[in-house]
Order: structure tokens, then C-alpha cells, then sequence
């Protein structure tokens, strides 16, 4: 066998393309998906969905952002699989740096269930669809729709799509490291988007969809201006439709009053 026809091969095989760590976290995302999808069958409330106890919600939290947020690392796994030197043993590091990612995501879902457990706590009714609830739900979701235009949201976006602004650190804790810095940035990216979802339901399969399918056109359309611009629009539609006509809002369970 030439030695052009063994480099011809080796250049085709998935470790040399960099089709592991891509194959990794969609098998990782497919199986979350499913797990998510069996756990939330009969959960959605809409606005109004109950969060449980701390414990199982965090667990959920989990599964959820590894469901919706591993495709779109894909990326930047990818540049730091090749960084680290690439072949399979560099999966491992890979691996590491996706677990990092998501620990970012885990501190933002446990808040999010503090700040909203200490609302419902205060008993002023503001959640109550039928009191305050709807126009709270339309603010977070004209909040998050403002976001999209921000300079930090554009700050984080851009390291959320340019692999080469990712930090190099070496070893296992730099893998962990890097990957909790990207996450950070993430956070910083897609956390309005994330709120977005509480304020329409967030134990909804479809928009568990519909906001995963935003980041990912965000983090990898080609035209930056035109993915935040779509959000944005979404958003802001959405926003208006369920302060005047949430019963009009394809997928949107509207809460019984209370």
C-alpha cells in the first residue's frame, strides 16, 4: 500500500476529521432528549409549571441543558479535540470539557429555582396567571428579546462561535477550566433565551425545541446579525401574543386560574 493512499485513509477516518467528538456529544444529546422527553410526558403547565423539590429539578436541569446545549458546542469541541492533539485519547479531555461547560448551566438553573421558589413563597400572587402572571411572563420574554441586542450579549455570542478566543489550559483541570469558562460565556449568550423558556413553560418538550433550535441558529448560522435578528423578532412577538392573545399562541398552555 502507497504511503499517499495510507495518508488518503487516515485524512477520511473519523479521529483525522474530527468526527468523534461531534458523534460524542449528539449520542450524549440524542440520549438526554430521550430521557427528558419519557420525564416531562404530562408535566407542562405552561407559565405556571411547578419546578418540585431542589433536587429533582437540578437533576432535570441537567439532562435538559446537556439535551439542548451539546449539539451546538459541537464546534468548539471540535477545535479544542484537534488543540489537545486530537486521536481518541484526546476524547477524553474532550469529554472533561463538555462536563466543564456544563456546570455553568447547573449554578443558572439552581438560581433561576431560587428566585422562583421565593417569589411563590412571598405569596403576592405576581406568577398567578390570572393575576400578574401573564404580563410577567410577556416582560421576561421583551426582556430577553431586548438582551438579544445588547453589547454583552454580543460580546459572549462572539466567543461562543470562534473557537479560537477559547483559552488553552493543559491537563485535566484545564479541560474542566476551559470548558466552565465557555460555559460562562454561554450563559451570557443564551441565559435570556433560557429565562424565555421558563416564561412559556419549561417543562414543554416543543419549546424546549424552539429555544434550543435559537441558540443553535445563533451559535452556528454564518451571519451573526441575521441569527440575533431572528431571536429578537421571535421573541418579541412572542412576548406581545401573550400579553393580548395567549390563547392564540400555538403550543402555549395556558394556566388554569387559580
Amino acid at each position: 500500500m502507497s504511503t499517499a493512499t495510507s495518508e488518503s485513509r487516515r485524512l477520511r477516518s473519523p479521529t483525522a476529521s474530527g468526527a468523534w467528538p461531534v458523534l460524542l456529544l449528539l449520542a450524549v444529546a440524542v440520549g438526554c432528549w430521550l430521557v427528558t422527553i419519557e420525564r416531562m410526558q404530562g408535566m407542562d403547565m405552561g407559565p405556571a409549571t411547578a419546578l418540585g423539590g431542589i433536587g429533582w429539578f437540578a437533576v432535570v436541569w441537567l439532562t435538559m441543558m446537556a439535551a439542548m446545549m451539546l449539539p451546538s458546542l459541537s464546534p468548539l469541541a471540535v477545535a479544542y479535540w484537534r488543540a489537545t492533539g486530537g486521536g481518541r485519547a484526546s476524547i477524553v479531555r474532550t469529554a472533561l470539557f463538555a462536563v466543564g461547560y456544563l456546570l455553568p448551566w447547573v449554578g443558572f438553573g439552581v438560581l433561576a429555582y431560587a428566585l422562583i421558589d421565593g417569589v411563590r413563597a412571598l405569596e403576592l400572587g405576581l406568577l398567578a396567571w390570572d393575576r400578574a402572571g401573564q404580563y410577567v411572563a410577556g416582560g421576561v420574554l421583551l426582556a430577553a428579546a431586548l438582551y438579544e441586542i445588547t453589547p454583552t450579549k454580543l460580546r459572549c455570542l462572539r466567543h461562543c462561535r470562534d473557537s479560537r478566543l477559547l483559552r488553552r489550559r493543559a491537563g485535566v483541570a484545564g479541560a474542566l477550566k476551559m470548558g466552565g469558562e465557555q460555559g460562562a460565556f454561554c450563559v451570557g449568550c443564551s441565559g435570556a433565551l433560557m429565562a424565555a423558556l421558563f416564561a412559556l413553560g419549561v417543562m414543554s418538550i416543543a419549546w424546549m425545541v424552539l429555544i434550543a433550535a435559537l441558540i443553535a441558529i445563533e451559535k452556528l448560522l454564518p451571519r451573526r446579525a441575521v441569527a440575533t435578528g431572528t431571536t429578537t423578532a421571535v421573541l418579541a412577538v412572542l412576548a406581545v401574543a401573550i400579553v393580548l392573545v395567549p390563547e392564540q399562541v400555538p403550543l402555549l398552555t395556558v394556566p388554569m386560574p387559580t
